[in-house]
């Protein structure tokens, strides 16, 4: 296949991807909101990296925002998204059309729907090689066939249309979309979503082969911890546009420093079913209309104390690339203790009157 003509002066020595101090913003009736507030983080090369947290937190604002595909009223504010060494906030519409699918691919939510039903879906993944390669039909169709086997697929289904296919299957055909081109990166934004656990757990392992096979990075946004347990190396923890935790997906299984990623360990079953005795975390977060002046997860965290409503904890180094965004990250034995305990939760209910003094138990 021909390639793109848009050239790019990557660097090959710099991360595949590499987000510093980014803030994004949106424009609303009530002013400019904050939905993603000054978070780095990086991506190598052949990783599987996971952004993981509630609704709302921020993730798919990120991947909007690399891929430069915010809504109108939604803008990066400041704070750098590099590729290979290339500023993304710089490119024209023009350069960033030519590096999406190229370099950069998105599966985006709701990917299951995508799909148009009124056309098959061979001719669907042909529309996105051509408009962006100057190859035949024929051969567009033979990568086609290609992809379906890349991904599981029958290669004798590719002309079959959507409804022809188990949501499964219409996942598996739009992850052989996001591969048409050979992209670097693949961000997955909620890939498993409306998955039964079969499905989901079958998914996730063909996007670890797909890694091993071919190479390629992938962020896989997620609200469900377990899913990002199957499949990363690193995971940054978010929570109301703030980086909670960054590190080792290891080290964050299994030694956890944030209050709030023990919460979500706690709520979520792994696929697996090794957890049993589910614990949710009460209360939900903060709109970005009306974010707390510290701490954002101090009205939901049963260990604030009254340093926490002060300012938002910068993230401490805690390990060897693990850094945590809380004020008590020295007393951590305790809170992991502590926090597998369900009273302990009850009593983030009444956190507005007892953050004065509490912390020295």
């Amino acid at each position: 296949m021909k390639q793109a003509t848009t050239n790019f002066n990557f660097d090959d020595d710099a991360p595949l991807l590499e987000a510093e101090d980014l803030d994004v913003t949106y424009t609303t009736s009530s002013g400019e909101l904050t939905a993603v507030d000054g978070i780095s983080f990086a991506v190598d090369e052949d990783e599987i990296f996971g952004l993981v947290g509630e609704s709302g937190c921020g993730k798919s604002t990120v991947a909007q925002a690399i891929l430069s595909l915010l809504p109108s009223n939604g803008h990066v504010a400041s704070g750098s998204i590099r590729f290979r060494g290339v500023e993304l906030t710089e490119l024209s519409k023009r350069e960033i059309n030519a590096l999406r699918w190229e370099h950069l691919s998105l599966i985006s939510q709701g990917a299951m729907n995508a799909l148009n039903p009124v056309h098959r879906i061979s001719s669907q993944i042909i529309e996105a090689i051509q408009a962006h390669r100057d190859v035949s039909k024929a051969d567009a169709r033979d990568r086609v066939a290609e992809l379906f086997e890349v991904v599981g697929l029958d290669p004798d289904r590719m002309d079959d249309y959507p409804h022809q296919f188990s949501g499964g299957m219409k996942q598996r055909a739009y992850i052989a979309m996001s591969l048409a081109l050979d992209p670097d990166l693949i961000i997955a934004d909620e890939p498993t979503t409306a998955l039964d656990v079969i499905v989901q757990d079958q998914i996730l392992k063909r996007l670890k082969e797909l890694r091993d096979e071919l190479g390629i990075s992938v962020i896989i946004i997620s609200h469900d911890i377990s899913v990002i347990a199957e499949t990363c190396n690193r995971l940054g923890v978010m929570y109301s546009g703030k980086l909670m935790e960054y590190g080792d997906l290891r080290d964050i299984f299994s030694d956890a420093f944030n209050p709030y990623t023990l919460g979500l360990q706690n709520a979520f079953p792994t696929l697996r079913g090794e957890q049993q005795d589910l614990i949710s975390i009460p209360g939900s977060p903060p709109s970005i209309a009306n974010l707390p002046g510290g701490c954002r997860f101090m009205q939901r965290c049963p260990f604030a104390v009254s340093e926490c409503a002060e300012k938002h904890p910068p993230l401490y180094e805690v390990g060897e690339d693990h850094y945590s965004a809380c004020y008590r990250h020295d007393e951590i034995e305790m809170i992991r203790r502590e926090s597998k305990r369900r009273k302990t939760w009850q009593r983030a209910n009444n956190n507005q009157s007892r953050l004065e003094g509490y912390g020295d138990d």
